[in-house]
């Protein structure tokens, strides 16, 4: 009297099927993308290693000095580059997470750009309120920095407790910080 659910209700059951692809094809996706992620920080600074501040200082994009360290705030030391795409479309999850967090402070660091215009371009752009950082050749040996973005999580004494690379989301980059 009612048939198969298929012969009744053949574009239900093409769309089911369709959904079912995507979601695995999704969770595949995102198992790859963080498998990828965490073999890429693996080279990075491990955590639970404290950062020698007096190795770290740097002039921002005012010319004033700054250290890359925490100053009694967990604190996001994010490392970009100005042409960098994922930088471009994850740098505005920082700039939220800067302000609507007061309990975290964060440092950007410019690495391999052509000149200091570039990176206050790049900051009007997104319209950043951080402090911006010009990086060197050996901050960014001494940080392991092999792509971009890469960041860090300091604790209030100076100890690495999280570490990334590539994009991470605003609630991303908070889960961090805890």
């Amino acid at each position: 009297m009612f048939g198969s659910i298929q012969t009744r209700y053949p574009y239900l059951v093409k769309r089911i099927i369709l959904l079912r692809s995507i979601v695995i094809q999704l969770v595949v996706f995102v198992l790859i993308f963080n498998f990828v992620s965490w073999i890429r920080a693996s080279s990075m600074i491990s955590t639970d290693e404290v950062l020698i501040e007096e190795n770290y200082q740097l002039t921002t994009l005012m010319d004033d000095p700054i250290k890359l360290k925490a100053s009694d705030k967990t604190t996001v030391i994010y490392f970009f580059a100005p042409w960098c795409q994922v930088c471009h479309v994850s740098i505005g999850n920082l700039q939220a997470l800067y302000e609507k967090n007061e309990h975290i402070d964060v440092i950007a660091v410019a690495l391999d750009y052509m000149n200091a215009q570039e990176i206050k371009d790049f900051s009007l752009q997104y319209q950043l309120t951080f402090p911006i950082a010009l990086g060197t050749e050996q901050v960014k040996k001494s940080f392991k920095i092999s792509g971009y973005p890469s960041y860090y999580v300091i604790d209030e004494q100076n100890t690495v407790i999280a570490r990334s690379q590539g994009y991470s989301s605003e609630f991303g980059l908070y889960l961090r910080t805890l």
